[in-house]
């Protein structure tokens, strides 16, 4: 509860909704799963860039519970660091999987003499998008005879529409830049699924975790709504992706996992889900091109690149940046929030 508690201040989440979901951490040893997975990560990490021969330290800051961000910039601080590079465990442009990140990295620096930038969005870059495709064949794979008649069902974290619809910088399309980006991640990842099992498959993008009030709307479908549709339809098998995160927390092993996998059971769906990025070899190899990218762009070795946007990116929206506008994504609760690694515009 004092996790939640944290994740959730400010939002006004009931508190009969937070002891409800402190009930599905219980049934994972009541803990998030995320420390571990961080844990996880980070080795991979230090493994692939001393492949590279890049000697770095690497260092591990929450949000919401220890090693907490304000204690290890200190720490980074006394180590004699004075210029940081953050990689954020969160891929896509919207208030809470970016800006949110970015206030609160302004609040955790105030107090020190230290430098930080960040590498950009990452959802559309190629070791995301493969990691995403391997784990969606290997799904369909332990589906058997069912897999040819499968859909693929992408599934992100809900947030509340007026979120949505500011995510990314002006100018924005009406859905807003969280949603183009899950859109094009998965039309992207259904077409390559497609050739590799020599067949169409066709795919929906729909939404897990909401948590805000019933009055509040929040990006629908939701999955459990959505797999009784697609049973009603006739549909016989479905494969759970969920690439709105990049590890196996309580959304995808409690959301995903317990209550849309009993849903599929309930509707006569046969049902796998996929892994998510996690430590994926090409995931791990894309997080540490784009840290290169970043301090090559640092260096000004792209003089003919704006240092704004860089590097590989697939399907139809550009690559990330690394600067965001003051109104990018924006806070609409403290719209004068301030934040870092962010330019006028």
């Amino acid at each position: 509860m004092p996790f939640l508690r944290n994740v959730t201040r400010g939002r006004g989440i009931p508190a009969e909704r937070l002891a409800e979901v402190g009930r599905h951490y219980l049934l994972f040893g009541g803990k998030s799963p995320i420390n571990d997975q961080c844990r996880r990560l980070l080795s991979a990490l230090t493994n692939e860039l001393h492949s590279r021969d890049i000697q770095l330290p690497l260092y591990w800051g929450n949000r919401n519970w220890s090693p907490y961000l304000d204690n290890e910039l200190r720490a980074i601080e006394r180590d004699g660091h004075r210029r940081v590079l953050v990689v954020v465990t969160s891929a896509y442009p919207s208030y809470s999987s970016c800006r949110q990140y970015r206030e609160n990295l302004f609040d955790a620096a105030r107090s020190t003499q230290i430098q930080i930038d960040r590498i950009r969005h990452y959802a559309n870059h190629p070791g995301f998008v493969d990691a995403s495709v391997d784990a969606s064949v290997k799904a369909l794979e332990t589906l058997g005879e069912k897999a040819d008649e499968a859909r693929l069902v992408f599934v992100t974290h809900s947030i509340p529409m007026a979120m949505a619809e500011t995510a990314g910088p002006e100018p924005r399309s009406r859905s807003g830049a969280y949603v183009d980006w899950h859109a094009v991640v998965a039309s992207e990842v259904t077409d390559r699924v497609s050739q590799q099992r020599g067949q169409g498959y066709e795919s929906d993008l729909v939404y897990c975790s909401r948590s805000g009030p019933a009055s509040q709307p929040w990006l629908e479908p939701d999955i459990n709504d959505h797999l009784q549709l697609l049973a009603a339809q006739g549909v016989g098998a479905v494969v759970v992706v969920p690439i709105g995160f990049v590890s196996d927390h309580m959304e995808v092993v409690f959301d995903l996992d317990t209550e849309a996998a009993a849903t599929a059971a309930e509707c006569g769906l046969a049902f796998a889900r996929a892994a998510t990025a996690g430590d994926h070899p090409t995931f791990v190899g894309g997080l540490v091109d784009l840290m290169v990218e970043r301090a090559a762009a640092a260096r000004g070795e792209h003089p003919d690149q704006p240092v704004a946007r860089h590097g590989p990116a697939v399907g139809s929206v550009a690559a990330g940046w690394y600067e965001c506008q003051t109104d990018c994504c924006l806070n609409l609760r403290e719209p004068g929030r301030p934040a870092l690694c962010q330019v006028a515009g």
